[in-house]
């Protein structure tokens, strides 16, 4: 057997099994060595019956002393008494038909769980349990996140398997002087380690140098792209005499000082001889659409095409509306391209991008197919990017002679992070909102008060304004207590506002279905739109002036930001209620900080220290490879680290064609995507 083979190669795994490990991402036998374990049990320590302790996680072994069965069928309950030399203790088990046969009256068993311990007697409800012949049942024990189909049991043998190849088969792809320089563990070690720890001390070693190699490989990748971006010739020249401020004058509104900056670096940008790949972060109403419009103006008027691609057709629908609207001043056409138009429209609307008639093309993602053909393309624009991937980037990218790219977000990221995340652009932020614009009035209200919230919501759509209610989850769920669905929600308010129209939209309907609700409630024809975070990313709707989010405090607060930014969109006074549940102190501050600024950066540095950069910045949704051990803050000095040598690597070999490189330039496209590292 080797690494490189199917895992169906492994004895005992046929292809019910391999179809369930390929939706966890393990396809071939080295994948296993890459699928961390989530959690360990240490099982060192055999402990005597009398010195277990009250809800401890303990190893213990014993004598099935009694054995009695209870009820019939499914509900058949089984009771034993194991004895050692300490004492005694009951091991219970629930459905229990298939368990009564496994136990030998008389035999030694070892049992693993959590132990209770009331009134002098012990027991254990549902415990693993092995019997003393069985091997690996002490000792650290990884355990691994599961998928339908696949046991700890069956993990655990697996992962044996493929650590016992290590050794003979796996390639290290460091170098040693890298290896030595940084006082790392080799990459077998490593891999043995942190499925099969030996002690603590292994582990930690293992976790250090499999943490550097994923930060290593995501500096080098993202150091790659802005390599290939800055030392690529543009394939285009924007005329210096194209005055944008000739549009910026017949804007019916003065920009902010922040616009009138970044409207400078754009233009600086798109001037120079490298490529333009930026991108502009600026808060919910910061005014970035209209920075957008002035680099098209510029593009359009220097004799090319422009482009602005949004994550959903609502979305670019109306980003089309308001360019048509703008531009049409000015002589400049703009299109429209999305999956759902008819065929002759999208084969005439092809036929004029292509000859040039239509000047800036606003859609989905309907614009990256093949068959979608620029003359003379020039700038491409990126709406709310965390929707987007790189490869998607680079696909329309690759339309153009090496067009510019601006990269647009609403959602704020601290730079720390942001520097971090978008290596391969340059950043400009929008920290000023236009003048006069109306704060959003946000309260917190306590569970108890949340009829008086509903009567506000009343009287509010009663004045002839709409509604948005936001709840976590779609369906109710078992596990979670008074956590409200969106379901259930929908249900109660459809009752209690018997007389108003309430509308249901979440992630799993259709996206035509959750589009022609929208347009409705954009129509005004509905008053209330209960919906899950689906709506964090939509269309603006003027006239929604109330966000209730239910369970506030099950929501991040650069979400509940996101989300509160729905509404304030229009000339009437705007409110955001967060309704919550949450009786923790951390719950409460997150709440208070909602309630006392409406700052974008603030809020997003502050969610960034209260629930760490894993929860608050899936480096996935942003497009890049997501991260198995590391973490992007609480390893920042491992990050630093790996960014000066990634940086020393790339200065010596730019393309990673040397030998002793080959190995990591192979685990750096595998880690990106072929299409992300086009550099090497």
């Amino acid at each position: 057997m080797n690494l490189n083979d199917e895992v169906i190669a492994i004895k005992g795994i046929g292809p019910k099994k391999a179809e369930a490990l390929r939706r966890i991402g393990i396809c071939k036998i080295e994948d296993f060595l890459y699928y961390y374990p989530r959690d360990y049990q240490d099982r060192r320590q055999i402990k005597k019956i009398r010195e277990l302790e009250n809800g401890s996680l303990a190893l213990t072994a014993g004598t099935v002393n009694s054995k009695i069965k209870g009820g019939y069928g499914k509900k058949q309950i089984l009771r034993l008494l194991i004895t050692d030399e300490s004492g005694a203790m009951e091991v219970i088990f629930f459905n229990a038909q298939f368990l009564v046969n496994k136990f030998e009256m008389n035999r030694q068993y070892v049992f693993y769980g959590k132990a209770a311990v009331e009134y002098g007697k012990t027991k254990m409800v549902h415990p693993e349990f092995f019997t003393n012949e069985q091997e690996n049942i002490c000792g650290i024990i990884p355990i691994y996140p599961l998928t339908a189909g696949i046991s700890q049991a069956d993990m655990f043998k697996w992962q044996a398997i493929a650590v016992g190849m290590v050794n003979q088969q796996l390639h290290e792809h460091l170098t040693q002087e890298l290896i030595e320089k940084n006082k790392l563990c080799d990459l077998g070690y490593a891999l043995s380690n942190i499925h099969f720890p030996q002690d603590k001390n292994h582990l930690k070693a293992a976790k250090y140098r499999l943490i550097f190699d994923e930060l290593l490989f995501l500096q080098m990748g993202l150091l790659s792209i802005k390599n290939r971006i800055t030392t690529e010739e543009k394939g285009i020249v924007f005329h210096k005499n194209i005055d944008v401020y000739e549009f910026i004058q017949m804007l019916p509104y003065a920009l902010t000082n922040a616009q009138k900056k970044v409207i400078q670096e754009i233009n600086d940008d798109m001037e120079s001889e490298k490529v333009m790949n930026r991108l502009v972060q600026g808060d919910v109403g910061s005014g970035k659409t209209v920075v957008a419009e002035t680099a098209l103006y510029k593009a359009v008027k220097s004799g090319f095409q422009g482009v602005l691609m949004a994550p959903t057709e609502l979305l670019a629908k109306q980003h089309y509306e308001g360019l048509s609207q703008e531009f049409s001043k000015h002589g400049i056409r703009v299109g429209f391209l999305s999956g759902s138009m008819s065929a002759k429209n999208k084969k005439d609307t092809l036929q004029l991008l292509a000859e040039g008639e239509i000047h800036i093309l606003v859609g989905t993602h309907a614009i990256i197919q093949p068959n979608v053909k620029f003359k003379n393309l020039g700038l491409v624009i990126t709406d709310e990017q965390h929707r987007f991937g790189v490869n998607q980037r680079n696909l329309l990218t690759e339309k153009g002679k090496n067009p510019d790219l601006l990269v647009m977000t609403a959602t704020p990221i601290p730079r720390t992070l942001a520097v971090i995340v978008y290596g391969d652009l340059d950043i400009s932020i929008i920290d000023e909102l236009p003048p006069g614009r109306q704060k959003i009035i946000t309260t917190a209200v306590e569970q108890g008060n949340r009829g008086k919230a509903y009567s506000f919501v009343k009287q509010q759509i009663q004045e002839g304004r709409q509604a948005y209610v936001v709840a976590p989850l779609i369906e109710e769920s078992e596990s979670l207590e008074n956590v409200i669905s969106a379901q259930e929600l929908h249900e109660q308010l459809q009752k209690e506002f018997y007389n108003m129209e309430v509308a249901l939209l979440h992630g799993e309907m259709k996206q035509a279905d959750k589009d022609c609700i929208m347009q409705k409630f954009y129509d005004g024809h509905i008053d209330i739109l209960v919906s899950t975070v689906v709506i964090e990313v939509g269309i603006n709707v003027p006239n929604a002036t109330i966000m209730v989010i239910e369970n506030a405090e099950r929501f991040g607060l650069a979400q509940l930001h996101q989300l509160r930014g729905r509404v304030g969109r229009g000339k009437h006074q705007s409110y955001c209620i967060l309704i919550s549940h949450g009786k923790s102190s951390i719950s409460k501050e997150r709440l208070k900080i909602m309630v006392s600024t409406s700052d974008g950066f603030v809020i997003a540095e502050k969610d960034l220290e209260l629930r760490g950069p894993g929860e608050f910045f899936g480096l996935r949704q942003h497009g890049l490879p997501e991260l198995k051990l590391a973490d992007l803050m609480r390893h920042i000095t491992i990050l630093n680290i790996a960014k000066k040598d990634a940086k020393a690597i790339l200065e010596k070999d730019p393309k990673l064609l040397s030998h002793e490189m080959a190995e990591i330039r192979h685990k750096i496209i595998k880690f990106f995507g072929e299409n992300a590292v086009l550099s090497i």
